[in-house]
């Protein structure tokens, strides 16, 4: 989504939202405070005409107060607080009226039941009561016996009229609230759309290739983790560019080194710059540098067969220890020739495992082939399994030059190679570790080493041990 958009849509939400708290504060909002306002008013009203009656009217009763100066009481009161005032006999008649105008009527029939009620709402009764109002009708009672009625109303206008001040009130107060909520709005902007733009222009320039520019995280904690991501993306994006570029670095030298080596010697024996007696020596130089390459080759292939998805296994049960016993035939010529021992160290007779045969024979071969070039002359190689509870642990052990602190790390790159085997490992192309890291990850198990420099090294693997039948 563009921002331009998201800029739009947090627009067309800003108004809404202003446009709908503006009619329901001038409709369901003026509703409810008018309610609010009547109720208040009837029970101000009530309680008016309690305190009227004892304060005044018991006192006319008791003949304290003649009958003028109770009018004259009574439309002072009504004055003052701007509420007309009734004074009604048992057969209905007004004989008091606070403003005069209806004094000496008498309510009909059809209002007859006016009297029976304590409040009503808009009343209008001929010739008394013109304009809608609220009433409030009390009994007199004295000695236990009904005078009359004392009724107080107040016109319906005069309250609509304080339910419209209260609610101009309040929409002055929301109109002065509408810059902040708009600057609440692009605070969300802000936080929202803002550092989204910033991680996707990120993104796209990781994918130019552009790693030089970082990607600054000052976000809010909701996005770190977003954050997080498309940085450790670029990070990995960097990291796989590099080593490609190192990739083809590596394999380019690789095939150079010995395509070089060959095509000198080739042209050299064939324009005649090599004796006759000398070109067997030589072209077992070419044929160490084609099987050179050959295994170069079939190394990349290997990797590259295995994809994404890993390597596809084919499992089965097989005694690991007579595996190991069948590989050490095969490096016994090799190891006579640099006087090295193979010590074969089994917790059992048979150990049997589940894994992919094939794999593991590889991974085999690969560690002890390591060991046989890295070992000193006159040392031992010792290769050990022991079972731990459902694993089996598989030890190939040397003594030989050992691997760099620094390089320990490293050793299951591709193409890595640490500075001391190179000086010994001619024919290496530092892909062999490479591959048996696979391998193990693709079983599910785990492969460790423990090196130390001119003392030797320790690789350790394990795998699943084979249920019993």
């Amino acid at each position: 989504m563009k921002p331009s958009s998201l800029i739009v849509r947090l627009t067309a939400l800003y108004l809404f939202a202003a446009l709908f708290m503006f009619v329901l504060l001038n409709t369901a909002g003026m509703k409810k405070m008018q309610g609010a306002l009547t109720e208040h008013k009837k029970t101000e009203l009530y309680e008016k005409a309690g305190l009227l009656t004892s304060e005044y009217l018991t006192e006319y009763y008791q003949q304290k107060v003649s009958f003028p100066e109770l009018n004259d009481r009574l439309a002072m009161a009504a004055s003052v607080t701007g509420i007309r005032i009734w004074m009604v006999s048992t057969n209905g008649t007004i004989v008091l009226d606070s403003d005069g105008t209806a004094r000496g009527r008498r309510v009909t029939a059809e209002d007859a039941s006016f009297l029976e009620h304590t409040f009503l709402e808009n009343v209008q009764i001929k010739d008394c009561i013109r304009e809608p109002s609220l009433c409030v009708i009390q009994p007199i009672i004295y000695e236990y016996t009904k005078r009359g009625y004392l009724v107080l109303s107040v016109p319906m206008e005069i309250l609509s009229a304080e339910g419209f001040f209260y609610v101009d009130f309040v929409n002055i107060c929301y109109l002065l609230f509408l810059p902040i909520l708009l600057l609440l709005f692009v605070r969300i902007y802000m936080l929202t759309v803002r550092p989204v733009t910033r991680m996707t222009e990120a993104a796209r320039r990781f994918l130019r290739g552009n790693f030089k520019e970082p990607l600054v995280l000052n976000y809010p904690e909701e996005y770190n983790e977003l954050g997080n991501t498309v940085k450790y993306m670029g990070d990995k994006l960097r990291n796989a560019d590099d080593e490609q570029r190192k990739f083809v670095s590596n394999v380019s030298h690789d095939f150079r080194s010995p395509l070089t080596s060959i095509k000198g010697y080739v042209e050299a024996i064939k324009d005649g710059t090599i004796p006759v007696e000398l070109q067997g020596k030589y072209l077992d130089v070419v044929l160490f540098e084609t099987e050179r390459l050959e295994k170069l080759t079939a190394n990349l292939l290997e990797l590259n067969s295995f994809g994404d998805t890993g390597i596809s296994l084919h499992k089965s049960v097989f005694d690991v220890n007579q595996m190991i016993k069948q590989i050490a035939l095969a490096f016994e010529g090799l190891c006579k020739k640099k006087k090295l021992v193979l010590n074969l160290v089994f917790s059992s007779k048979e150990q049997f495992v589940e894994a992919d045969m094939d794999k593991i024979q590889q991974i085999l071969y690969n560690l002890i082939d390591n060991a046989v070039k890295f070992s000193n002359s006159d040392s031992s190689i010792r290769i050990a399994t022991e079972e731990k509870g459902s694993k089996v642990f598989v030890a190939v052990k040397d003594y030989g030059i050992g691997i760099p602190k620094e390089s320990v790390n490293r050793i299951w790159e591709r193409f890595y190679k640490t500075d001391l085997s190179r000086g010994k490992d001619k024919k290496g192309i530092g892909l062999g570790l490479s591959i048996v890291k696979e391998i193990i990850t693709s079983h599910g198990e785990n492969i460790s080493v423990v090196s130390t420099e001119g003392v030797g090294t320790e690789f350790i693997f394990s795998l699943p041990k084979a249920e019993e039948e």
